[in-house]
């Protein structure tokens, strides 16, 4: 890149250029072919795994775009005192890779509804709808009848496999939603959030359709508020009235769930420590909520009341795979997402690690011989990674080179959002902002356009794959495609071609009897 102006320098590190690099052997030409082999060998090695896959791990990051999966795989090699910039994450190990069109039918960038209907229902509808095809309309329940549409979730619970959601929101979010209701507003939590108008036409609520559409076998995340009656004290928080229930019918669905699993072994908690108590072994069904609303953020977790996303994703895991016919399980890293919309970058990437640890305990307690596991993210926000940083700089600090106004910036910035600040007809001054302070949990980076909460952005999100007919996610495809994939490989859903044509093969059998 060009030099840049002396007077432009001055806030470049004074330390000698060549401890930023990770080692001297990169200055050798070997170092990097050598590395060049050994990958093109693995990947010359590689065969196709074409076994029908016994179980589906699917993990969504919600709102994990590109740049953010880049940034966080720099901060969590930094965060093991690395440069960070060289980091595998458990991400990067997925041998299969593609990208998906995010697009929704009515809008140019979409939302976590549209995208949740398309990934796991296999048609791409409206922005705000959920489980419903393109002919509901946001908000107009008259529109929703007769246009519902069902998710991969549905279709392994018919197959006879066990399922399973976890997620870091509440589990009537957009995301989870999808995989058991049809909704023609992502904002119909509660019955209280459905106006009368809607109920007289027949349109009930996303909690109420969580214990009645689907037998979901487990249900993790957050939401305690919408499943009780209105003014019902929270067990966590019983003086926040904002925490208490929201129901205006009277309904209690978590004590409704309990009696509709009577005879099963069908626990529900809200604790970390009654949720540490479950067994998987012994246990048939179980409700997790461990907040009112969403979860709180990793950073800001209490790790004595509330699990992290890998306790839950492994807990789910050991009581889905007692199923001898395998099971689906979708865990969603949602608060990805609600970070880059407070235009909290540290919280996003922070939240990004968590997710990519998650899925490292996920490989780790299934067989990729008859498990196919995919990541991805439903949308991407308007993140940028920018201003030639040095190797190793703080992925959460601030460029060395100045912009032409004669002030620094920092690494990651916002498109739009409540990062935008003009003081004295300038942008923000950050020479006395200390790299401490740009690296705080609270910090919003500057954004180009002012908006009270960051938007999405409508580029291409990647789509990792592994195990049994990964490698139909290569290439790029429709968001809507990814839910037909995902049922071929697994013979769950209507196309049942590839169990047809090759039966479950004798080593993924052997497999599961020696598990």
């Amino acid at each position: 890149f060009h030099r840049p102006p002396l007077l432009l320098v001055i806030n470049l590190p004074t330390v000698p250029l060549h401890t930023v690099n990770i080692s001297f052997q990169e200055e050798d030409p070997q170092f990097w072919r050598s590395q060049a082999r050994r990958t093109l060998q693995s990947v010359l090695d590689r065969k196709l795994n074409t076994n029908v896959a016994k179980n589906i791990l699917f993990f969504l990051g919600d709102g994990m775009g590109i740049t953010t999966f880049t940034a966080a795989r720099i901060l969590k090699g930094q965060l093991q005192n690395q440069t960070g910039e060289e980091t595998v994450m458990t991400m990067d190990t997925f041998p299969n890779v593609g990208l998906a069109k995010t697009y929704s039918v009515d809008f140019q960038i979409p939302d976590s509804a549209a995208t949740a209907t398309a990934y796991l229902c296999g048609v791409k509808t409206n922005l705000n709808t959920i489980g419903v095809n393109a002919a509901g309309r946001n908000g107009i329940c008259k529109t929703q009848k007769g246009n519902e549409v069902t998710s991969i979730l549905k279709w392994a619970k018919d197959a006879g496999k066990s399922v399973g959601i976890v997620t870091t929101t509440r589990v009537q979010h957009a995301t989870p939603a999808a995989t058991y209701a049809h909704s023609v507003s992502r904002k119909w939590y509660s019955d209280a959030d459905v106006p009368e108008s809607a109920k007289r036409e027949g349109c009930t609520d996303i909690a109420s359709q969580l214990i009645k559409n689907t037998d979901i076998d487990v249900i993790i995340g957050g939401g305690r508020k919408y499943m009780t009656p209105r003014g019902t004290k929270d067990p966590e928080y019983p003086r926040d009235f904002l925490s208490r229930g929201k129901r205006k019918d009277g309904r209690n669905l978590i004590k409704e769930w309990q009696i509709l699993k009577t005879g099963k072994v069908a626990r529900y908690v809200w604790n970390k420590s009654d949720f540490d108590a479950v067994d998987p072994e012994t246990t048939d069904y179980l409700m997790a909520l461990f907040e009112p609303g969403d979860l709180r953020f990793e950073e800001d977790r209490n790790p004595s009341m509330d699990p992290s996303i890998i306790e839950t994703t492994e807990k789910a895991i050991r009581i889905l795979q007692k199923n001898p016919k395998g099971f689906f399980l979708l865990v969603e890293g949602g608060r990805i997402d609600q970070a880059h919309h407070d235009g909290r970058a540290y919280m996003a990437l922070h939240e990004t690690v968590a997710f990519d640890n998650a899925i490292a305990k996920g490989l780790e307690l299934t067989r990729e011989e008859e498990t196919l596991t995919i990541v991805m993210a439903d949308h991407s926000h308007p993140l940028t990674f920018n201003g030639f940083p040095f190797r190793g700089q703080s992925i959460l600090g601030k460029s060395p080179l100045w912009a032409t106004d004669f002030l620094p910036y920092t690494t990651l910035m916002y498109g739009n959002g409540p990062g935008y600040k003009v003081v004295n007809g300038k942008r923000p001054d950050l020479r006395n902002v200390t790299t401490s302070e740009t690296q705080g949990k609270d910090y919003v980076q500057l954004s180009a356009a002012p908006l009270e909460s960051t938007t999405h952005s409508g580029e291409d999100v990647a789509v990792l794959a592994r195990g049994p007919m990964a490698h139909l996610l290569q290439g790029i495809h429709e968001q809507s495609y990814v839910a037909h994939a995902m049922a071929y490989a697994a013979c769950v859903g209507d196309d049942l071609r590839h169990c047809q044509e090759q039966p479950m093969p004798e080593l993924d059998t052997s497999l599961s009897s020696a598990q």
